[in-house]
């Protein structure tokens, strides 16, 4: 059973999406110092840090490509692609890869934090104009402090997501031109 929704609007279409509601599950991380949540629903996996491929193509927040069963999966630098920056240069022991739910990408952050439960109550819609392509859903009151909670679906603009998606197709063809190990 999902967990309830209230409707919104999407701010690039207009069309209502649902935006999580009372009893609804997260995802805390840091990022760069500051506190971020996910939809625990928009999550398949939190994975520890491995070693990923690098293409000369990659940079910036494409941080490379993680190889899942021989599909490679784009990692995103979350802390780069928000305009964040970080503490520290290089990705620390704690980071973690956060594996999105039916969609091939993951995102790198420092660390996830906690699962918790947030109260309907605890839940504020962002403002519309607030964030590029409406990326924070909502702000969750959490112990007297403001946590932006993200939209996924929105992390990342059309055009990001093509290029993105192009990218891990050529890494995909690079992968298969190769002989298979015995």
């Amino acid at each position: 059973m999902s967990p309830p929704s209230r409707p919104g609007r999407d701010r690039a279409t207009g069309e209502q999406v649902a935006v999580a509601s009372s009893g609804s599950a997260y995802l805390l991380l840091d990022v760069a110092g500051t506190t971020c949540a996910l939809p625990r629903g928009a999550v398949a996996e939190i994975l520890p840090l491995p070693d990923l491929h690098t293409p000369p193509a990659a940079g910036g927040w494409l941080t490379g490509f993680l190889n899942l069963g021989g599909a490679p999966v784009p990692v995103i630098d979350l802390a780069a692609l928000l305009g964040l920056h970080p503490a520290v240069p290089a990705p620390g022991v704690y980071a973690h890869l956060v594996l999105m739910q039916g969609e091939a990408v993951a995102y790198l952050v420092d660390r996830v934090a906690d699962l918790m439960t947030v109260p309907e109550s605890a839940i504020r819609p962002a403002e519309e104009a607030g964030t590029l392509n409406g990326c924070v859903a909502a702000e969750l009151v959490l112990d007297e402090r403001l946590v932006h909670a993200l939209a996924p679906e929105r992390l990342l603009t059309a055009q990001e997501r093509s290029r993105v998606d192009a990218l891990a197709r050529a890494a995909a063809e690079r992968l298969a031109a190769l002989p298979h190990s015995a």
